[in-house]
């Protein structure tokens, strides 16, 4: 005989129906939510579940109770939760004597609505903290790798994306490259940056600004670096903007920058379109300090390095028309240079009988504004005769300068030199 379902243990199950199929949760799990949750409340309910027995269906979406109970002489019932009158027992079935354990089908619904209402908060509290635990298993061992995600939720402050589980990823704006314009229902990659998980709420964050993106990239798209015949010694970046990695090849045979790049430029090509046009410097690395200080300067031809190994630090000298490629623009070479090496980079510029005739642009302040020498010295032009030299639309560009306002730094700066 089917038990009588109430529309109250009727939704019950359909809601652990819903969630089998929404969580993918198996089907041995499921029973032991289901029954954990059933004897909580009868323990809460009478002190003591182990006179009952819980036996779930989901499939069907049943579930039956039984109450176990000893027959006892009449009038000798102490606990009426374990114990049954020998004459309660015969209605049951006239065989029935004292001593014998009856066990008696009995409908949930019978428990009253409060009842109800607890087991439903219960499994609720089960399901929640079965769902984070899943969550944070799922993602724990994924640190560090790349996932694809559908973009569900743009805020200010992160985007929140769902995986192909329905699971919530954040990616903080701070995680984001500056180019990134994300729309609901498109998919993003991403690697999986740290799994939060504060009292038992797990937090996936998200980023593609951190190094390892690059990394993770550069395997998928390098299969040397993948099969361990190119490591990747170091990656710097400035997202969106430029990044820098050293790599090393142990077969002769391998040229990793080659390989890296690709046939005109074939490999790299899609990871810059991914990360919205950053400049990627491929190097080669060096155990050798200066040869790696040199290879990181890269595209600046340096004269002389001194180095200071043990406080980390490194002089370097160029040629003026060096300096400004070694510092770059917005300093962001020899930033990403030093970060890359580990060493603190100075440029100096090497004097020549040329650089004794020439005017340091602080001179020119009475005619030319401030900001905009500071501008020109930021790209690492410091006096008339090296702006002079430098190709006028490196001063546009670089030093982020009106053309009218170069073409009037220029003017000034040559009369100072044709008299």
């Amino acid at each position: 005989m089917a038990i009588k379902k109430t529309k109250d243990s009727v939704n019950l199950i359909e809601t652990f129906k819903d969630f089998k199929e929404t969580k993918n949760i198996d089907k041995a799990t499921l029973v032991s939510v289901i029954e954990d949750s059933f004897r909580s409340v009868l323990q809460k309910t009478y002190g003591n579940e182990d006179s009952y027995d819980v036996i779930v269906n989901p499939e069907k979406g049943d579930f039956e109770i039984y109450h176990n109970r000893t027959v006892v002489p009449d009038g000798e019932v102490k606990n009426e939760n374990t114990e049954i009158s020998l004459s309660e027992a015969q209605k049951i079935d006239d065989d029935y004597e004292v001593g014998e354990e009856v066990s008696q089908r009995v409908n949930f619904s019978d428990f009253g609505r409060r009842a109800i209402l607890t087991l439903r908060q219960t499994m609720a509290a089960k399901i929640l903290e079965l769902e984070h635990d899943n969550l944070y298993n799922k993602y724990k061992d994924k640190v560090g790798q790349i996932v694809t995600a559908e973009v569900y939720q743009i805020w200010k402050r992160e985007t929140l994306l769902l995986d192909d589980d329905g699971n919530e990823l954040l990616m903080p704006k701070n995680e984001q490259i500056p180019g990134d314009f994300f729309r609901k229902g498109e998919t993003a990659r991403a690697i999986v940056l740290r799994v939060d998980n504060m009292n038992n709420n797990p937090k996936i964050i998200l980023s593609r600004t951190s190094p390892d993106f690059l990394r993770r990239l550069l395997e998928n798209e390098v299969p040397e670096i993948s099969d361990g015949l190119i490591t990747i010694h170091n990656i710097v970046r400035i997202p969106g903007e430029r990044a820098k990695v050293a790599v090393e090849s142990y077969n002769e045979r391998i040229d990793p920058v080659g390989a890296c790049v690709g046939v005109k430029g074939s490999r790299i090509h899609g990871i810059v379109r991914e990360l919205h046009n950053e400049n990627i410097d491929v190097i080669n690395y060096s155990a050798n300090p200066k040869l790696y200080i040199q290879r990181a300067l890269n595209p600046a031809h340096i004269s002389t390095i001194n180095l200071d190994e043990e406080n980390k630090k490194a002089e370097v000298y160029l040629q003026s028309d060096q300096v400004s490629l070694a510092i770059g623009k917005n300093g962001m070479n020899i930033k990403l240079a030093s970060m890359l090496t580990g060493y603190t980079i100075d440029v100096f510029r090497e004097q020549s009988e040329e650089d004794n005739e020439d005017i340091y642009l602080d001179e020119f302040k009475d005619e030319i504004e401030e900001w905009v020498i500071e501008a020109i010295k930021g790209i690492g032009l410091d006096t008339a005769k090296s702006v002079l030299k430098a190709p006028r639309e490196m001063l546009i560009e670089q030093a982020d300068l009106e053309e009218d306002t170069v073409d009037e730094v220029l003017r000034i700066l040559r009369s100072e030199f044709e008299d």
